[in-house]
């Protein structure tokens, strides 16, 4: 009984050695290094010990830190008191969080986050990644009957290529993509077995990964999850009416059970400005460009970006599919002499998401013809499907060359692979008249060293393994050396930090936090304080980072930093909202107390309040407080004479601009006091002579209501171009603002 658990335990061994400085050096894997390397006022408070600032690995990973890791702050904290965090009041002067997909709130794994710490939470998530993607890929391959060594290798390969490398540290996608082979595995199940308890079983599991993919928080890569499997259902189930209409019943169920996810997050981009500001078709790096398939060979052939030699296209995560060598010749070898009908299924996966992701004309089509979701999915994560194919398609070839008997038929993806690398060499030698630096040859000349070393050991025991008898010795040493390579690979990319670096408290954060109530901050650098930090502090911002955003948002930042009534595209965000014009009146109505800059501030109405190391923090004498009342109120019948009002000597404090038909008349200003302000309820009491109109400077959102002395429903006004507007009548009343996604 215990041998059937051997090759698990050795998967977790595996990926135990991997993560090792988790283990015995006590480090997170996260990018926290670039925190406190890259950002004020963390490099202000290490100036002492570190003058020049922390030292960081890798500059391209810092979205962890900036988004994912913030997010799962959210997620965690309303796990733990079981509430529904359906608003982020943190970022972008209020923004929707469970319809921001990337916050994977309904994402099953996160219970782990009731035992644990929010880091030790991420820690485990992140160790998961790899560890589930190798067991479930391995038990994926044992099931289409390859030996323990082959599913081993293949599941190997899977867990430990460039996309799960690429994507390591961003918790998210890989959560997404791991569960492909159990939903594979619960395919070929479901298939095959008869006894209708397994059966059950294997359908809900089914039903389970699925819905675990969608909930993990990434839409592309589980949009590709599904695509991919639902073809895997065409070519299995296609002859079996019966398992394919069941197994299609488990796709429908999965849907089902992620609406709570999928309905707010589609009502979201349809309100956002997602792609508003991306010309896709000419975007650097939007496609894999042709010379970038080298890659697939020598991973690092254009430097990379923890060695800070990195000459290749931006970015250099979105673009190596690197697997290993191994890989590569195994599945040339079984393309050439294995084509079963499983060979021939991922080889057409493999080259249909090879075409797909290059600059191809059928490629650009989803762009061209604006299609929903393909218009805005990058297809560089189409590496996930080459590797998945490869993995396979390597493992299948693993086990075939075991009964191989000519040495030729190895010989032969050997040669090719060889002679790819030849005139590699070749090209860094002599350049052949194309325009690259000395410098970046010599790089590329350097980074081909290593693989071809290993191209040659890898050849060497493949022959070895087909003409000696000690197989079993020789498969360990083929694995070993592709734990070896990949191991590498991933580790010179991704960085394991020391926690004290993840999100320290500096004495101008905490002068922030005891001063700000809950006004908001913006900084005049993108070096202090990036938006979403503020969020592990619950400092509010009216900055944010997020690939989605509410357009109307932007729209007013945007014209805002134009200093017109301009919102036309593009606004220059490219998912980073921020402000840049700190003289138009309207940042007083969006609330921002607090100016975070290196400058001095000439306008009068900011005054230098805190200083620490080379950031200051002046503080606006005119802000609006957050909720107010207003004596005028006009009405306007469409957004564009509202922006255009608000530039026309437009008075925040006394003025309110509603997108309405409606007349406000006879109105004073009275007294407001906030009872409690939480992420989905604000309670607000309020005295007033007369009626009035009461402006609360959160973003509007159509899923917010408001109740007056707990029992008849007011109407909430887009007020002020995105803000909100509540009309009251006179005498004393307690005011409820809530949100609900019903």
């Amino acid at each position: 009984m215990f041998k059937k658990f051997i090759p698990v335990l050795v998967i977790i061994f595996t990926v135990f050695i991997f993560f090792w400085q988790v283990f015995f050096k006590g480090l997170m894997p996260i990018p926290a290094d670039t925190i406190v390397g890259l950002y004020h006022p963390y490099r202000d408070s290490y100036s002492k010990e570190y003058p020049n600032g922390i030292p960081f690995k890798n500059f391209l990973t810092t979205d962890p830190v900036r988004q994912q890791y913030p997010w799962k702050k959210i997620s965690h904290e309303s796990l733990n008191i079981l509430t529904f965090p359906t608003w982020n009041p943190y970022s972008f002067s209020g923004t929707p969080f469970i319809a921001n997909f990337q916050s994977s709130f309904f994402y099953p794994l996160n219970l782990i986050g009731w035992v644990f710490s929010l880091e030790n939470t991420w820690i485990i998530l992140i160790i998961l990644q790899p560890m589930l993607a190798f067991i479930f890929m391995y038990f994926f391959l044992r099931n289409l009957k390859l030996n323990e060594y082959s599913s081993f290798f293949g599941g190997l390969v899977f867990s430990f290529s460039a996309f799960f490398t690429s994507w390591l540290q961003w918790g998210n996608v890989l959560h997404s993509a791991l569960w492909i082979p159990l939903i594979f595995l619960s395919i070929d199940k479901i298939v095959i077995l008869k006894k209708r308890k397994v059966l059950i079983l294997w359908i809900l599991v089914l039903i389970f990964s699925i819905s675990a993919s969608i909930f993990a928080g990434h839409l592309q890569t589980a949009f590709y999850v599904i695509l991919t499997s639902f073809l895997y259902v065409l070519f299995r189930a296609f002859r079996y009416t019966r398992k394919l209409l069941i197994i299609l019943s488990g796709f429908v169920i999965s849907g089902v059970i992620a609406l709570p996810q999928l309905i707010p997050t589609i009502n979201f981009i349809n309100l956002s400005g997602r792609g508003v500001d991306q010309d896709y078709l000419t975007a650097e790096g939007w496609f894999i460009p042709v010379n970038h398939l080298i890659q697939f060979v020598s991973p690092d052939f254009f430097g990379n970006p923890s060695t800070l030699n990195y000459w290749g296209v931006w970015n250099y995560g979105e673009l190596t599919a690197y697997i290993g060598i191994a890989v590569i010749i195994l599945s040339m070898y079984v393309f050439f002499f294995k084509r079963t009908k499983e060979v021939l299924f991922f080889c057409i996966l493999f080259i249909f998401s090879l075409v797909f992701s290059l600059p191809t004309l059928i490629a650009k089509l989803p762009f061209m013809l604006d299609i929903p979701l393909l218009s805005t999915s990058q297809p560089t994560r189409l590496i996930l499907l080459m590797n998945l194919s490869l993995a396979i398609l390597s493992a299948i070839g693993l086990e075939v060359i075991l009964k191989e008997k000519k040495v030729i038929k190895i010989l032969i993806p050997i040669f090719i692979l060889g002679f790819i690398y030849l005139c590699l060499f070749i090209f860094t030698f002599f350049n052949l008249g194309f325009d690259i630096k000395v410098e970046n040859i010599l790089v590329a000349r350097r980074n081909l060293i290593f693989p071809f070393v290993i191209f040659i050991f890898i050849s060497m025991f493949l022959i070895a393994l087909i003409r000696l008898e000690f197989k079993k010795i020789i498969l360990v040493v083929i694995i070993l050396i592709t734990i070896f390579d990949l191991f590498r690979f991933s580790w010179k990319f991704n960085t394991f930090s020391e926690r004290k670096y993840l999100f320290p408290q500096t004495k101008s954060i905490n002068f922030i936090k005891d001063n700000l109530g809950v006004s908001r901050i913006a900084t005049n650098d993108p070096r202090i304080l990036p938006p979403n930090f503020n969020i592990i502090y619950g400092i509010y911002s009216v900055e944010g980072y997020d690939p989605l955003y509410v357009n109307e948002y932007a729209q007013l930042i945007s014209a805002i930093n134009r200093n017109r009534p301009d919102i036309s595209t593009p606004f220059g965000f490219n998912r980073i909202i921020r402000v840049e014009n700190f003289e138009n009146p309207v940042i007083d109505l969006i609330g921002i107390k607090y100016l975070l800059s290196f400058e001095e501030i000439k306008n009068e109405k900011f005054t230098k309040v805190f200083e620490e190391g080379q950031m200051k923090i002046f503080e606006n004498k005119d802000v609006l407080p957050k909720a107010f009342f207003v004596e005028n109120v006009f009405s306007f019948s469409t957004n564009e004479e509202i922006i255009k009002e608000m530039f026309n000597g437009f008075d925040p404090s006394s003025e309110a601009l509603v997108l309405n038909d409606e007349k406000f008349d006879s109105l004073s200003k009275g007294k407001v006091e906030i009872i409690s302000y939480d992420s989905d309820e604000i309670v607000l009491k309020v005295s007033n002579d007369n009626n009035g109109f009461l402006v609360i400077n959160d973003v509007f959102y159509p899923t917010w209501h408001a109740t007056i002395d707990e029992k008849e429903n007011l109407e909430i006004y887009k007020t002020n171009y995105i803000f909100r507007g509540i009309f009251i009548p006179k005498g004393d009343h307690l005011i409820k603002i809530y949100n609900n996604l019903l």
